[in-house]
């Protein structure tokens, strides 16, 4: 077991599809997207057949409210030790994995799969540990995912960390070796490719520790007493579910769990340098479903003029005028949040805001909203298409919310602590971590 206990970095022993499997059928994307587009998981479940697939792993969210979620946990408990059994994962060398993600836009980004150590890391909002949150943690969100990691014998892991490196130290020198290619594949519904490297020889993965080491240098050096190295940007509640049963096998086992060496201890992510060229920084927005729209509305006027704060509400002729009018506020640095509802296009204009992002203004007045009508139900959609499609039908309204800074969002947790929950999101939909890479962490 190699690790590197002051940066938080363990050497994983990553688990993949033996020779024959069909990667294509067998990588499939992260359980929290299209969570309110069932047939796309339909259309999933048709592709993939009877092949080996990581979609027999995974509790996709739009199955949360199914009655028959439980026996499907049970199913994805029993298939992974199947695959481990019947030899469909084979273990690989101990060592990283550098990773190749090509979007389908021909956008390529580059990642570097490792796994980090869980006591080192903090989900609170006020984390001052070496892992931090980007995004505010929705505690609600993580017993389901707990009862699928729970016992689980090996994690899947569509955990995407940021790393603060302007001057490209850690990831970008492994491009210019010659590293022998793991895995190459198309990923399905036409969401572009992905390519492993492997990267497992001493001289590199010390390199890597070495570069990372640096960084937390200079992070400490920016705030003394409390440096902040990783930040978890895609997957935090997963993130925070393993943290989550780890501490409960502590717990459970007391004096008898060794903790040091434990797999549990460690879970698997992809790094990516918020300064990735390939690496694109979208919106989460929101779409309110049984909302009666003006109503609503009414309700953020009122709920913002009790904070203190002005609003207003600037009325689009269409959506091409909603989006011209939106980009040309969001210049500004105005706070404004675009809306459309079935026969309405707008832009909530606040001025005095209670909170300093758009996010956190909408998600306080959409809180108040569902205290008082528990019909209402919020969803948090990546993609602008998808925003709109859902926001248009009847009773419901979708609002759609302005881009994010990458060269503040270190600053703005080292200042703020954690951004609102679902304030971003790294890419859209399609372009999301798929799984592929496996890794054992049963005894």
């Amino acid at each position: 077991m190699i690790s590197f206990p002051d940066i938080a970095l363990h050497v994983p022993t990553i688990l993949l599809p033996r020779c024959g499997v069909d990667l294509a059928r067998w990588a499939v994307i992260a359980c929290d997207q299209y969570t309110s587009h069932p047939e796309y998981w339909k259309n999933v479940r048709r592709f993939v057949g009877a092949s080996p697939s990581t979609l027999n792993l995974i509790l996709p969210e739009v199955y949360l409210d199914r009655k028959d979620r439980e026996p499907m946990i049970s199913s994805i408990h029993a298939t992974m030790q199947a695959y481990c059994d019947q030899g469909i994962l084979v273990p690989q060398r101990p060592g990283f994995i550098l990773v190749d993600r090509k979007t389908a836009q021909g956008v390529s980004r580059t990642g570097l799969l490792v796994a980090l150590d869980l006591e080192q890391y903090d989900y609170a909002a006020s984390s001052c540990s070496l892992i931090r949150p980007t995004e505010g943690t929705i505690l609600d969100r993580l017993p389901p995912r707990a009862k699928v990691r729970d016992r689980a014998p090996i994690e899947l892991s569509h955990i995407m960390v940021l790393i603060n490196d302007p001057d490209r130290t850690v990831i970008e020198p492994l491009r210019a070796q010659p590293l022998e290619k793991m895995y190459d594949s198309e990923l399905m519904m036409h969401a572009g490719r992905v390519t492993g490297y492997r990267v497992d020889a001493p001289a590199l993965m010390q390199q890597v520790a070495d570069s990372l080491r640096r960084l937390a240098g200079q992070a400490a050096a920016r705030s003394p007493g409390a440096p902040l190295l990783y930040a978890v940007g895609d997957g935090n509640h997963s993130f925070a579910t393993a943290k989550m049963i780890w501490e409960r096998q502590k717990q459970e086992a007391g004096a008898g769990l060794d903790r040091e060496h434990h797999p549990a201890r460690y879970c698997l992510v992809e790094l990516i340098n918020v300064h990735d060229r390939g690496l694109t920084f979208e919106p989460i927005h929101r779409v309110v479903f049984n909302a009666d729209p003006a109503e609503l509305l009414e309700h953020a006027r009122a709920f913002l003029k009790s904070a203190q704060s002005r609003s207003r509400v600037l009325t689009c002729a269409g959506l091409q005028d909603l989006r011209s009018a939106a980009d040309q506020l969001w210049q500004t640095n105005t706070q404004a949040i675009a809306f459309l509802t079935a026969d309405r296009y707008g832009i909530l204009i606040i001025e005095d805001p209670p909170c300093a992002l758009a996010v956190g203004s909408l998600q306080a007045l959409l809180d108040a909203y569902q205290g008082r009508s528990p019909a209402a139900r919020i969803d948090y959609i990546h993609g602008a298409a998808s925003l709109f499609e859902l926001g248009s039908q009847p009773g419901n309204i979708g609002f759609h919310l302005p881009p994010i800074s990458r060269q503040q969002l270190f600053g703005s947790i080292l200042r703020d602590g954690a951004l609102p929950r679902k304030t971003f999101s790294l890419g859209e939909a399609d372009d999301k971590r798929f799984y592929l890479e496996c890794r054992g962490i049963g005894l």
